[in-house]
């Protein structure tokens, strides 16, 4: 994966969200490793790689969550969001 190329404050903030995460990162990653090492090599694929993928995805998802969270809670009273959502009626 290539560097993210980030400001000042966005680097400063995520400094202060890798902090936050790091604990949960690694107790996920530990878990990740056993989960593996558990397994022999022809059962690396399938279910255990399966298995690894969705803790990521599940820890990815609740970090996204979580800073959604914490974003909304400092967010201006009457702010508009940057989020668009889906349309209320069909298309035709």
């Amino acid at each position: 994966m290539s560097e993210v190329a980030l400001t000042a404050e966005q680097e400063a903030e995520a400094e202060a969200l890798f902090a936050r995460f790091k604990g949960a990162f690694e107790q996920e990653a530990w878990q990740m490793a056993r989960v593996l090492a558990r397994q022999e090599d022809r059962q690396l694929l399938g279910g255990t790689e399966v298995e690894v993928r969705e803790r990521g995805h599940r820890l990815g998802a609740q970090v996204v969550e979580s800073v959604l969270r914490e974003r909304k809670k400092k967010a201006p009273a009457g702010r508009v969001s940057g989020v668009r959502t889906a349309r209320q009626e069909p298309v035709t």
